[in-house]
C-alpha cells in the first residue's frame, strides 16, 4: 500500500508536468486590441472587472460610463477598467468609453436562473510549491471551449509561468505566493448572432500546509497579568492570538470568569464580533473582546482567563483585576508647573520689590568706608511736603558754620533749644531733623540745597555729594517717591 501511494505522488507531478508541456495556454493579451463592441454577462453578487481596451486612439486604461437612455436608471454610473466590484442587476446596460469609440453591453443575470450554480466554487485554496487546479465555475455543465484566463486583467499566458488551460481547467504546475488573488474565465457563447463574454470569478488563496501544526499562541495578554480598573466603569477584556492557517478556519476564542481562584467554576463573559486579520500566509490574528458593564469589587476577587483553540489543541492566560489609584494631581505635569509658577510669582516681586530690597540689604549688611575720612557724616535727602512747605517762612535750615562754634556758644544754644522745645515740636520733619541731626548729635550733613552749588551738573554733583558722605539718609514720602530728582538720589546712592 506503502509503495502505492509513493508511485502516486511520483506520477502525479510528472502527469501535471506533461499537461503544462503539451497544453500551454494560448497566448492572449489582456486587452482587447480595437474592439469596438463588446457583450459581458456577469452573475449577481459575483466580483467582476471591466476589460481595458488598447489602441492607437485610446489608451489602454479605460472609463466606462453609462450611455444613452440608460443614464436616467443611474446616472453618473463609471467604472474604470482593472477594478473589480460587485455586479448588481442594475449595472445592466450599455458604456461606452471616454473617446466614444467602443461599447460595451453589460449583463447581470441572477444566480438563481444558473442551471448548475455552486457558491463553493468561487473560492480555491492552493497549497504552495505544489502544483494547483483552478476550475471555472460551472464547469461541469457549460462549454469550455475557447475559454480565457485572467488573474485581474491581464492574461494568465502573459505571466511568464508554466500553466495550461485544459477545456477551463487551469492547471498551475508549481504554486506560488503570488498566485493568491482575483481570477477571471471568460466563456465565449454565441446567442442570435451575438457574441457573448461570460466572465466568472474565482477568489484564489495560497496556503502552506492544509492542517495547524501547533497549538495558538496568545500575544496579549500576559500570563498574570494585572489590569487596572475602575469601580462603576465598564472595562473590556481584549485577547490577542495567533493561529497557524487551516483550511475551513473556525477560531475559537473565550473569555471566562474565575470565582475565586477556582478554575473549574468558570463563566463565559458576553463576547464581541471576533477581529481576524492575516499576519502572514501561515499565521492568522484573532482579536476577541470580552465586556464587563460594570466594575462591581466582586470583580476584584475574581480572575478572568482567555482560552483559544484550535484542532492541536488549547492555550490560556488568566488575569487579575485592580482598582487604579486615582492621582488628584499628576506628578508628571503638577510638580513642574507649580515649580514655573513659583519661579514667576518670585520673578515678579524681585521686579517690584526690588528697590526695597537693596534698601534691606545695605541697612543689615552695611559695607564700604565707615572711618573719618568723609567729608560728610549723613547725606539727607528729602521733599518738601505742601505742609511743611510753609514752615521754612520762620525757621531756616542751620549754617555750617553753626557747627564750628565754641563750647560756650554750644552751650548757649542748646538752652534756647530746651526753651523753644514745646515750639519746634510742632515742626514737621523735614524741618526737624536737619537741625536736630547737626545741632543736636553734632553730624556733618551735606544738604543739597545748602551744600551743592547752583548751575553746575546736579546728577554729578549729588553723586559726587554720596561718595563723599559715610551714609545717605533719605526722608521717604509719597511726595519722595513721586519726584524723579529725589528718586535718582535714592537709586545712586544704592549703586554707590
Amino acid at each position: 500500500m506503502q509503495t502505492g501511494f509513493m508511485l502516486f505522488y511520483l506520477i502525479t507531478p510528472i502527469l501535471l508536468q506533461g499537461c503544462c508541456i503539451r497544453k500551454q495556454q494560448k497566448k492572449m493579451t489582456g486587452v482587447k486590441r480595437d474592439a469596438t463592441n463588446q457583450h459581458f454577462r456577469a452573475v449577481e453578487g459575483e466580483l467582476f472587472m471591466m476589460p481595458c481596451i488598447k489602441s492607437l486612439k485610446q489608451p489602454a486604461r479605460t472609463v466606462w460610463s453609462r450611455s444613452g437612455e440608460d443614464k436616467n436608471t443611474n446616472k453618473d454610473l463609471t467604472f474604470d477598467c482593472g477594478v473589480k466590484f460587485v455586479a448588481k442587476v442594475n449595472h445592466s446596460g450599455k458604456y461606452t468609453s471616454l473617446s466614444g469609440r467602443s461599447i460595451i453591453t453589460l449583463q447581470v443575470v441572477a444566480s438563481i436562473s444558473l442551471r448548475c450554480f455552486q457558491p463553493s466554487e468561487a473560492k480555491v485554496t492552493l497549497r504552495v510549491h505544489t502544483g494547483g487546479e483552478i476550475y471555472c465555475p460551472s464547469h461541469h455543465c457549460s462549454n469550455n471551449s475557447d475559454t480565457i484566463w485572467f488573474k485581474g486583467n491581464k492574461a494568465v499566458s502573459e505571466q511568464h509561468r508554466a500553466s495550461c488551460n485544459d477545456e477551463g481547467l487551469l492547471r498551475l504546475c508549481q504554486v506560488y505566493e503570488e498566485d493568491t488573488g482575483l481570477y477571471f474565465c471568460d466563456r465565449q457563447l454565441m446567442e442570435e448572432g451575438i457574441q457573448w463574454t461570460y466572465r466568472r470569478a474565482v477568489d484564489v488563496t495560497v496556503i502552506t500546509h492544509l492542517e495547524p501544526s501547533k497549538c495558538p499562541q496568545i500575544k496579549n495578554p500576559a500570563a498574570n497579568m494585572t489590569e487596572e480598573v475602575e469601580l462603576g466603569q465598564p472595562h473590556i477584556l481584549t485577547c490577542e492570538v495567533f493561529f497557524d492557517f487551516e483550511v475551513d478556519f473556525l477560531p475559537k476564542v473565550q473569555w471566562f470568569m474565575n470565582y475565586g481562584d477556582n478554575m473549574e467554576n468558570m463563566t463565559p463573559l458576553r463576547m464581541e464580533e471576533p477581529q481576524q486579520k492575516q499576519e502572514t500566509l501561515e499565521v492568522l490574528e484573532v482579536i476577541q473582546t470580552a465586556v464587563i458593564p460594570e466594575v462591581m469589587p466582586q470583580h476584584l476577587k475574581n480572575t478572568f482567563t482567555c482560552i483559544a483553540m484550535n484542532s492541536v489543541g488549547n492555550s490560556s492566560v488568566t488575569i487579575e483585576l485592580k482598582q487604579k489609584t486615582k492621582v488628584t494631581w499628576p506628578p508628571l505635569v503638577g510638580y513642574p508647573f507649580a515649580a514655573f509658577l513659583l519661579v514667576v510669582l518670585l520673578g515678579i516681586l524681585l521686579r517690584v520689590k526690588w528697590l526695597e530690597i537693596q534698601l534691606m540689604y545695605r541697612s543689615h549688611f552695611q559695607h564700604g568706608q565707615h572711618d573719618g575720612e568723609k567729608e560728610f557724616d549723613v547725606f539727607l535727602s528729602f521733599v518738601w511736603s505742601p505742609l511743611s512747605a510753609e514752615a521754612p517762612q520762620g525757621f531756616t535750615l542751620p549754617s555750617r558754620s553753626g557747627c564750628d562754634c565754641n563750647d560756650e556758644e554750644h552751650l548757649m544754644s542748646k538752652k534756647l533749644m530746651r526753651c523753644d522745645e514745646s515750639k519746634t515740636a510742632q515742626k514737621p520733619l523735614e524741618v526737624l531733623l536737619p537741625h536736630v541731626l547737626e545741632v543736636h548729635w553734632g553730624y556733618r550733613l551735606c544738604l543739597p540745597e545748602r551744600d551743592l552749588l547752583p548751575g553746575g551738573a546736579y546728577t554729578n554733583d549729588v553723586v559726587l555729594g554720596i561718595k563723599r558722605s559715610r551714609m545717605l539718609m533719605c526722608v521717604l514720602s509719597a511726595d519722595y517717591l513721586a519726584d524723579s530728582s529725589a528718586v535718582f538720589v535714592l537709586e545712586s546712592g544704592i549703586q554707590t
